[in-house]
């Protein structure tokens, strides 16, 4: 059940000192201290000069079109906070290569309870957050999960926020929906120049227990909901969703597919059941929102790393002859199995980066046109497998990190729009490379652990193990 968002930010969520006996008096300061003149924050959710923009909106790249292109998404721990020189690097770095668009939710992953008591916000570590994907010159995405604790049936009026992960993954109440939805359209207020929303986050708390599958009923009604709630704020603004995990399991599965499987393993049929009721019953969308791994539910990667990213063309594939070809997001994608502590060390960062590679060449080819990569930095001094940039608690802190490279130069080269080329490859290296081209760049990945001769668009050259090589290709 929606088992890769768990694991990939159950340690990074905002667990602070709200826990324990302490929570209830501290969010019910926090609320009263927001609810102050000139604190920044009303009843209403506007600032103390009664303008509903945080901050100074900029223009920000793609803002009026529901794609966005290869970005990221923050989590517990990112570059907003930390030593200033060290965020001031990570916002340059970010300026420099355009601009990534970025992802922040609503509630956790470092956001704080919004509304801990109804009618009182506190939009702190959203507004940093913001402020931050502005000054880095990036379009910004609010991924509207998960919901204040009195909409999953706290006790009214207190306050309170459990942060454990089984309460965060709680739905609102029914009788909450258009509660969560009016504080959706609060949120759009805050922020007009947000335009991208994606309507929860694989389906947490949507399970039906007594009949085994997914509550899709329930989250439809939920999106459809904040769906039209965002739409009276703006019509300009673009909602999606949404956000199923796309779970592969062992062919031999009772949950299998019959039909829609491949040497990756096949698709659980509860999460196309999902889907489609969702398409079908949908008020609207946008773009259209799903996530997943390479590998099946068993962490088993069919039938090696970089042949299973082939599932990530496939689903692609398949949801966009379902939904007319919208503008397709993947929200997350994994292609490292995490551990019992999920952390992703297991590879070296030349093997991880291959393959995720491999992974963003397999989306792109399957009509994938924006994809925000999960968790660019890790615990303040801690460093981080698969980060894009060093922790920015000190002022060395903020520098990039191989995948940085990697998700920004393939967000230039292969933006929403791009026209894809053909390119040869010699016949004794179509099995060892994975290859994407335009008609300017080509990007190579050696997905052996050995030094190759490879020849690639009439070019050779030696590719060493695991090697990402990006070539230029001639006018002529």
């Amino acid at each position: 059940m929606g088992r890769h968002g768990w694991n990939s930010g159950a340690l990074r969520w905002r667990l602070t000192a709200l826990l324990g006996v302490g929570a209830a008096a501290l969010a019910l300061a926090v609320t009263l201290l927001n609810t102050l003149p000139g604190n920044g924050a009303s009843t209403d959710g506007t600032t103390s000069n009664g303008s509903r923009a945080h901050g100074t909106p900029t223009s920000t790249p793609d803002a009026g079109t529901p794609d966005v292109g290869w970005g990221f998404t923050h989590t517990q721990h990112s570059a907003d906070e930390g030593n200033s020189t060290a965020v001031e690097r990570v916002e340059g770095r970010i300026a420099d290569v355009g601009g990534l668009p970025q992802n922040q939710h609503l509630m956790g992953w470092g956001a704080d309870n919004p509304e801990p008591v109804k009618g009182r916000y506190d939009f702190a570590d959203m507004d940093r957050r913001i402020d931050f994907i502005r000054a880095s010159g990036s379009t910004p995405v609010v991924t509207l999960c998960c919901a204040p604790d009195w909409m999953k049936g706290g006790e009214p009026g207190v306050g309170n926020t459990d942060w454990s992960q089984s309460a965060l993954e709680t739905a609102p109440q029914p009788a909450h929906f258009e509660d969560f939805a009016a504080l959706a359209a609060t949120v759009a207020r805050r922020y007009p120049d947000v335009r991208h929303f994606i309507v929860w986050n694989e389906f947490k708390g949507f399970w039906n227990d007594s009949e085994a599958r997914w509550d899709y009923e329930g989250y439809t009604k939920l999106y459809n909901l904040v769906y039209r709630a965002l739409k009276k704020v703006n019509p300009d603004i673009m909602v999606g969703g949404p956000y199923l995990v796309m779970d592969s399991v062992d062919p031999r599965s009772e949950d299998a597919s019959t039909t829609f499987k491949g040497p990756w393993g096949a698709m659980d049929q509860r999460i196309l059941d999902a889907f489609d009721y969702w398409n079908k019953h949908k008020a609207g969308a946008d773009f259209v929102v799903v996530d997943g791994s390479s590998y099946t539910n068993d962490d088993e990667m069919l039938p090696d790393e970089f042949a299973a990213t082939d599932k990530f063309t496939a689903v692609s594939q398949w949801v966009r002859q379902r939904t007319g070809n919208l503008p397709l997001w993947w929200a997350e994608y994994y292609v490292e199995p995490a551990d019992a502590q999920d952390e992703r060390e297991g590879w070296s960062e030349n093997r991880r980066v291959a393959v995720q590679a491999a992974g963003m060449i397999a989306l792109a080819k399957g009509g994938t046109t924006s994809a925000l990569y999960w968790n660019p930095e890790n615990e303040k001094g801690t460093d981080c497998a698969g980060c894009l940039w060093t922790p920015t608690n000190g002022t060395d802190g903020g520098q990039k990190l191989p995948m940085f490279d990697l998700v920004s130069r393939f967000g230039k080269a292969f933006g929403p729009g791009t026209d894809f080329a053909t390119v040869s490859v010699a016949a004794d290296d179509v099995p060892n490379v994975r290859v994407l081209a335009t008609d300017k760049t080509v990007l190579v990945v050696n997905t052996l652990d050995r030094q190759i001769s490879a020849k690639v668009d009439g070019q050779r050259f030696d590719m060493a193990a695991y090697e990402v090589k990006w070539l230029t290709r001639s006018a002529g």
